[in-house]
């Protein structure tokens, strides 16, 4: 079943177009790589998935519920409804420096869905203990290194219970030997069957975790398929080149 369906998604700033008829699928309990050289789109077309971004043409899908159909976006009640289902890990963690650990994590599921703050608070330990930062509830995020930021805000995603999570570009900023404790975590997800988008330009992670890989490159998705089609029958000319450097 697909869970994100996206046809013919336009979307300009000022000339420049970002987006060029994308269209893909994405079906429940997939990991699915978005790969391709930087300034491809593929970061403006995850945001538009969210609404952070609002397309200039097309379609996004999410279950049965359409938040943009023909260009033409749902209400706003309805708007809210849909993104909920959605989590999003931004390259930079976007954690709040004047609240503790513990407190970005609770603060959404208390503001936006007044939930009981026991349920909250059982949660929030069992989400941390998840991404092997139980020890650090108390910290500000000022203290964290750039692998712990970006456990935290995985974390705090999955605080929302969302149906799918999308990551842009999760280790992008992270040193080296950082990178490898984030990708563990979203490795342990996917072995849990939560529906993931990742932009990414890890392919050694994409190659071994996404069911499916796509290559964007000049607001084109250019072709798909399972990792095995891809690095190693790759069909157009412009993947297999951006695979040939990707790889070095």
């Amino acid at each position: 079943m697909d869970i994100i369906q996206v046809s013919n998604l336009k979307k300009s700033f000022g000339n420049q177009e970002v987006l060029r008829d994308v269209s893909f699928s994405v079906k429940k309990n997939e990991v699915v790589a978005v790969i391709g050289p930087s300034g491809s789109g593929k970061s403006t077309m995850l945001r538009s998935l969210v609404n952070l971004e609002q397309v200039n043409g097309g379609s996004i899908r999410v279950q049965d519920d359409y938040l943009v159909k023909d260009g033409v976006y749902a209400g706003n009640q309805e708007i809210k409804q849909i993104t909920s289902r959605m989590g999003m890990v931004f390259q930079h963690f976007n954690l709040f420096p004047h609240l503790t650990v513990k407190e970005n994590l609770e603060i959404a599921p208390r503001v936006v869905k007044g939930e009981a703050s026991s349920d909250i608070r059982k949660m929030s330990a069992e989400l941390l203990e998840k991404v092997g930062l139980s020890d650090k509830a108390d910290a500000y995020p000022a203290k964290l290194s750039g692998g712990q930021k970006q456990r935290v805000a995985i974390a705090r995603a999955l605080m929302m219970n969302p149906q799918i999570l999308l990551f842009d570009e999760p280790t992008s900023a992270l040193d080296p030997e950082l990178t490898g404790e984030v990708l563990q975590v979203i490795k342990q997800l996917a072995q849990e069957h939560m529906t993931m988008m990742v932009v990414t330009h890890e392919m050694g992670f994409a190659r071994e975790v996404a069911n499916q890989i796509m290559f964007m490159d000049k607001g084109e998705f250019v072709e798909s398929g399972t990792p095995e089609q891809l690095f190693t029958n790759a069909k157009f000319e412009r993947t297999k080149s951006f695979l040939h450097r990707a790889l070095k």
